[in-house]
């Protein structure tokens, strides 16, 4: 294992490790020197992969498994993480689901379940785990995985942006009154990532063309997402606390009827490049 060693004797959660951007952190993290829980709710065969990836290479990684719509599981992980990792320095809140639906036709279950998996349930399993973050050295660490969309409109998105606004919102509270416990928490919005479920939504996904309606030219990737999260878990970002880093290849940076934008992006790109198809 190449280990730059930023996370070197680091204990890192990461919930919905499973899939995309999670098993990117759960990867990068023990790559740099740090014993990982991987948490997962569905996708158990992904989990065993990071896991086995980074056992292969030297690290040090368990599975764990929890549905999230259930907050009984939350106080039942964390025991067990904690136990298996003998301690926590990193909580890294990833776990969330997405769900696109016309505003008139959303229902109470939708509503209900996408504020308990991607809200209700990283407020209290960080409730959980302060009693582990909390250090006199100060080196407790907390992040929140949010979106662009807690930003900018999506149509048919109105409940999952509503879960990432909050997002955005608990984190600044949280570092205020964690901060004085020696815990940090920022947050990370990502823009469009590359996943899996880019595919299984739409077999005929080409990341390339979607590449190219994004101001730097292609589509991220979750090393990327994964690379934010471990400089705000390093020691690199002890000033920075109640943040919410942006990662999005310039999504939110433009003006979606810049005209000059719009042109010269197609002469770099090609004539068939108009933002925000």
């Amino acid at each position: 294992m190449d280990q730059v060693g930023k996370m070197e004797s680091k204990r890192v959660l990461v919930t919905g490790a499973g899939t995309g951007i999670g098993r990117a952190i759960a990867v990068e993290f023990a790559r740099q020197g740090a014993a990982v829980a991987v948490h997962y709710s569905h996708s158990g065969q992904g989990a065993s992969v990071a896991v086995e990836e980074i056992l292969r290479a030297g690290g040090k990684a368990r599975a764990f498994q929890a549905d999230f719509n259930r907050t009984d599981l939350i106080q039942p992980l964390i025991e067990k993480a904690t136990g298996f990792l003998g301690g926590l320095d990193v909580l890294i809140n990833n776990a969330g689901i997405s769900m696109n639906e016309p505003f008139e036709k959303v229902s109470l279950e939708q509503f209900d379940t996408l504020f308990n998996v991607n809200v209700r349930t990283p407020f209290f399993l960080t409730q959980a785990a302060v009693p582990f973050l909390a250090k006199p050295e100060g080196c407790g660490v907390v992040i929140n995985m949010t979106s662009i969309q807690a930003f900018g409109a999506l149509n048919e998105h109105s409940v999952y942006s509503g879960t990432k606004g909050a997002i955005v919102a608990i984190t600044r509270e949280l570092a205020i009154e964690l901060a004085p416990q020696g815990i940090r928490v920022n947050a990370i919005a990502p823009g469009a990532v590359e996943v899996e479920n880019y595919y299984k939504a739409e077999p005929d996904f080409d990341a390339a063309a979607f590449g190219r309606l994004i101001p730097c030219g292609f589509l991220g990737q979750p090393e990327d997402v994964a690379r934010v999260a471990l400089f705000l878990a390093s020691e690199d970002a002890r000033y920075i606390i109640g943040q919410t880093i942006i990662a999005d290849g310039g999504t939110l940076a433009w003006y979606s009827f810049s005209e000059d934008f719009q042109q010269k992006s197609a002469a770099k790109w090609g004539t068939g490049y108009v933002p925000g198809r």
